[in-house]
């Protein structure tokens, strides 16, 4: 039985939190999600009602994202956590 490791497209930020594209598939990923938003949303507005055309778009974006945020996780090596130089002091 062999397995096939896993490919991740993303890696952890060194600074901020999240993650950056590590491969050309991460690459077209983050190029092809505000793509297809913008496809969605052009298409939505130029076809429905205002108020119906709005709606959708909102529950669109939300899924939308919800998922490339879900999908993003997925191909990323490593955890997403807050990376960085620690918080400066606050002098008064």
């Amino acid at each position: 039985m062999t397995t096939k490791s896993a490919v991740y497209w993303f890696k952890p930020r060194r600074n901020g939190y999240g993650a950056a594209p590590k491969t050309w598939q991460g690459w077209v990923a983050i190029i092809a999600f505000p793509a297809i938003c913008a496809v969605v949303t052009l298409v939505l507005f130029a076809t429905l009602p205002p108020l119906l055309g709005f709606v959708l778009f909102a529950i669109f974006m939300t899924g939308a994202t919800l998922g490339f945020i879900a999908f993003v996780r997925r191909r990323t090596d490593g955890p997403w956590r807050a990376h960085g130089a620690a918080p400066s002091e606050v002098t008064e």
